[in-house]
């Protein structure tokens, strides 16, 4: 079942706009998808992406091989491959990624360690990727108050 962040609101019944689930999915089986190839797809391929399970090594090996031929279906390239952490930033529940802290201090907000940890892994990629330098970084503000991180 499709998890969506209410920040996310504005786009998720169209999917015009990759959600974090769906980004979350393919940082952890290492595919870059391009914008672009998102919307080559049909709002059903991209319901599937969301519906997929992609835990076990078999599930993500079928997810990788789903996307590759859709996307190849699409554009005759196989999409870019992303590095697959062993231990990625959104899992570490010892440490905040020094982006969020940073790009949270700029809302004058702390995050503590004790948050952080009560934080779901999605919740933590989610503020690891709005907080990127190159992102539009406007859902950030949003993510820390429905997250309970502070009150705007």
């Amino acid at each position: 079942m499709a998890i969506f962040f209410i920040f996310e609101a504005d786009f998720v019944e169209s999917l015009r706009c990759i959600p974090m689930q769906a980004r979350y999915t393919l940082d952890s089986c290492g595919i870059k998808l391009k914008l672009t190839d998102w919307h080559r797809m049909t709002q059903n391929e991209r319901q599937a992406l969301l519906d997929m399970p992609c835990k076990s090594e078999n599930e993500v090996q079928a997810y990788r091989e789903y996307l590759q031929n859709l996307i190849f279906n699409y554009t005759g390239k196989i999409p870019s491959e992303l590095p697959i952490e062993d231990y990625p930033a959104w899992l570490n529940v010892d440490k905040i990624s020094e982006e969020v802290e940073a790009k949270a201090s700029e809302f004058g907000v702390t995050i503590s360690l004790q948050q952080w940890a009560l934080l779901s892994p999605l919740q933590r990629f989610a503020l690891i990727k709005l907080s990127r330098s190159g992102h539009e970084n406007k859902n950030f503000p949003k993510a820390l108050e429905e997250f309970n991180l502070v009150d705007l």
